[in-house]
């Protein structure tokens, strides 16, 4: 399975994640067989890419940190929060926010096994809510591996789920500008952190958080200029979470970088923006390489990732598709690429992947 830019899709091509449409319902479920006037759907709503199964992984089963359905009840209950909220004072939050916290916490709890991997596919309208939703989950997992007891996560859950409330009293025209900010709208966007502080006060980690996400350890972060240990854990572990979701999010403005790529550019932020311990705790729960990924190894064998394991980001569990002298393996050989001492050297894409005969052109 694989993700595939809205461009590349051909009819009879099979969607191997759901598509969730602008009111957060499953317009495409998972095993639907494109036809031309889906796909043409699929850009009227502003989906720039889809999961696409390719039937490299039909025998394997995949594990998400928390369910579809806990995603689904977040994702809706922060677009109303969203909505709904009173742009000039502080906020009394209903339960059922506490109640999705709860949630996400219990279910990244009991799949510590599992990495993060799929991003959610949804219109670009929808963006703000599930990114939301996903800074959530990714921050949960790396206090989690931190060692922090459940009251601490929950803490941290719900400021990372409304790190951008704030983002309710930025100009629309500003928010959704599909182009380059200028310096003016920029310092717009800035003041969400504040905002967001002021809507929280009531909620003394949240309010925090809200405040401080963009802080970083050099003093080049805002609202305050804060260095070092000034800057609270909590608003480190959501600051990375909100970039790694960002950088890894399709938009209808420029591409998703691929998960590889955002893993390296958090790796080289330890002890600059964030923590050495802090980022390696984020790091250890992303999957560089996502099941179903089509990878050249660093042998030139040409492979697909079937699983990864917390710790061991870089080196997945491989099954080999196209052996290093070039010919298809007699009998299926799988390994993990620490034991067998070989890398992955590059994600292919969906061309490279169709010249190699393992997928339609």
């Amino acid at each position: 399975m694989r993700r595939l830019p809205v461009a590349k899709l051909i009819p009879g091509m099979k969607v191997g994640q759901p598509v969730y449409d602008e009111n957060g319902r499953i317009w495409l479920g998972k095993g639907v067989i494109l036809t031309r006037r889906y796909i043409d759907r699929l850009s009227e709503l502003g989906i720039p890419s889809i999961y696409v199964d390719d039937g490299l992984l039909d025998d394997i089963e995949l594990v998400h940190v928390i369910s579809e359905e806990t995603r689904h009840k977040a994702v809706e209950t922060v677009k109303c929060l969203f909505k709904d909220t009173p742009k000039a004072r502080a906020l009394s939050l209903p339960p059922e926010v506490h109640e999705r916290v709860n949630d996400i916490v219990n279910q990244v709890l009991g799949s510590r096994g599992a990495l993060y991997s799929l991003i959610d596919i949804r219109a670009e309208a929808e963006y703000l809510f599930c990114h939301s939703v996903n800074v959530c989950v990714l921050a949960v997992m790396a206090g989690a591996t931190l060692g922090w007891g459940p009251e601490q996560l929950h803490d941290l859950a719900l400021g990372a789920l409304l790190h951008d409330i704030g983002m309710v009293r930025v100009p629309a025209e500003v928010l959704n500008k599909p182009r380059k900010l200028s310096k003016e709208e920029f310092e717009a966007i800035k003041k969400h952190t504040i905002y967001g502080e002021k809507m929280l006060e009531h909620y003394a980690v949240a309010r925090v958080v809200a405040r401080s996400h963009h802080e970083r350890l050099d003093g080049q972060g805002y609202p305050d200029g804060l260095t070092g240990s000034m800057i609270p854990p909590v608003a480190q572990l959501t600051g990375m979470a909100d970039i790694y979701d960002a950088l890894t999010a399709d938009r209808l403005h420029r591409r998703a970088y691929q998960p590889h790529e955002a893993y390296e550019m958090l790796a080289g932020t330890g002890n600059f923006w964030f923590d050495h311990e802090l980022v390696e705790a984020f790091l250890y729960n992303i999957a560089a390489f996502p099941v179903g990924s089509v990878v050249r190894l660093s042998d030139q064998a040409v492979a697909v990732v079937t699983e990864n394991r917390p710790g061991f980001s870089l080196y997945p569990r491989v099954r080999v598709l196209i052996e290093p002298d070039g010919k298809k393996p007699l009998s299926p050989r799988e390994f993990w690429c620490h034991v067998e001492g070989v890398g992955v050297l590059q994600i292919l894409d969906h061309d490279e992947v169709a010249v190699l005969g393992l997928a339609p052109a």
